[in-house]
């Protein structure tokens, strides 16, 4: 088969959770499949070449076009051109995008799409207006039902696809991620270039506390953290034995989130990290907290499993699915039940130390060679 790849999202030097799925599957796709052609489409007017991931093998090829992207967009949405099957092959049997974007292609062609979630539709509340005008213009529903096959990665994901848009079921395909490899394997990595104790240099380098509870993600209201701030601040029997570090890439209203940060004791932002300091917060803290008010997946669950941290997350949308029964779940509305799964987690050895064991070994089931294996069976 000719399978073209929307690779416009990896063209961000910034990679959150869906530019990693679209890296990560397209890594473990080459690695076991060397029939197919792939030809990997980008487009972007700026030199974006070292950002292209090159992967070096006869059956990947690079096909880009250098638009504008806002005047890119505007001929998708409303001239319907350029078809972006004829601009990379003639022949092409499957167009894949794994993620929402502006795409018009053949009707000759197959097209494969991943929704990741619907937060946009159920909580339009944590998106700002621009945000909101964007999903509205890009039109997913419309998307959906030009679709022939639709991946979500999680089961809640597919039911609201099915619920919301009313899709046949039996166009959509459940298709789990996977988990990078490197996770729970920090001493395969490299820190800032050199050998040595990557824990015990990003501890220095951030001047961490001997004990801490951790936040990973994107410092937007959707992922909670004013929740987790005040629950906090209600763990009287922790937070002042325990620091609480907050670090990602800031997002809608961070400024506003940030305020809340600064004006409360015990409380830290490290801003931005990249994979290696990541895996060493994970590692380095004593508990991981993501009670996120919706998720399409969850990898910051999953990654903190793999590193043994025992993870405290929400009991609704797909957290349940990712953390199995390895993860203390909550309430993410309700701050007192954050606050007590907190204490009860740092307070009580027992329960702590079955988390820890069994969340490493949960985390391991999670596979991209599976998941790209499933890719192949369903196109």
């Amino acid at each position: 088969m000719n399978i073209a790849v929307d690779t416009r999202v990896l063209m961000n030097p910034t990679r959150t959770g869906v530019g990693e799925y679209t890296y990560e599957l397209l890594n473990a796709l080459f690695k076991i499949d060397k029939q197919n052609q792939y030809y990997l489409f980008y487009n972007s007017s700026k030199d974006v070449s070292k950002n292209v991931q090159l992967w070096d093998q006869e059956n990947v090829h690079y096909v880009s076009t250098r638009w504008p992207n806002k005047i890119f967009n505007l001929f998708q949405k409303f001239f319907k051109y350029p078809k972006l099957d004829s601009l990379v092959k003639q022949d092409l049997d499957a167009w894949f995008s794994p993620n929402l974007n502006f795409t018009v292609i053949s009707k000759k062609t197959k097209y494969i799409l991943t929704i990741h979630d619907l937060s946009f539709e159920i909580l339009p509340e944590c998106f700002s207006l621009k945000r909101r005008m964007w999903h509205k213009i890009i039109n997913p529903k419309k998307q959906c039902e030009r679709a022939d096959l639709i991946l979500t990665p999680s089961e809640n994901t597919k039911r609201d696809v099915v619920e919301l848009y009313d899709v046949e079921e039996s166009k959509v395909s459940f298709v789990r991620p996977g988990l990078c490899s490197n996770f729970g394997k920090l001493e395969t990595l490299q820190f800032g270039g050199q050998a040595g104790n990557w824990k015990r240099q990003v501890k220095q380098k951030y001047n961490l506390p001997d004990k801490f509870i951790l936040f990973l993600g994107t410092i937007e209201p959707r992922k909670n953290i004013e929740g987790i701030i005040e629950a906090f601040e209600k763990a009287n029997s922790i937070n002042n034995h325990y620091s609480l570090i907050i670090a990602g890439a800031k997002g809608w209203k961070y400024d506003i989130i940030m305020d809340k940060i600064e004006k409360t004791p015990g409380v830290r932002y490290l801003g931005f990290l990249d994979e290696s300091e990541k895996q060493a917060l994970y590692e380095l803290a004593s508990l991981f907290v993501y009670p996120s008010l919706y998720e399409g997946f969850g990898f910051p669950v999953l990654e903190a499993m793999a590193c043994g941290t025992p993870v405290l997350t929400s009991n609704r949308t797909s957290l349940p699915e990712v953390a199995g029964n390895k993860a203390f779940l909550v309430n993410p509305h309700n701050t007192s039940e954050i606050a007590s799964g907190m204490e009860m987690l740092l307070n009580g050895d027992s329960i702590y130390n079955k988390i820890t064991e069994e969340a490493k070994k949960h985390a391991e089931r999670f596979s991209w060679d599976e998941t790209a294996r499933e890719f192949l069976n369903l196109i």
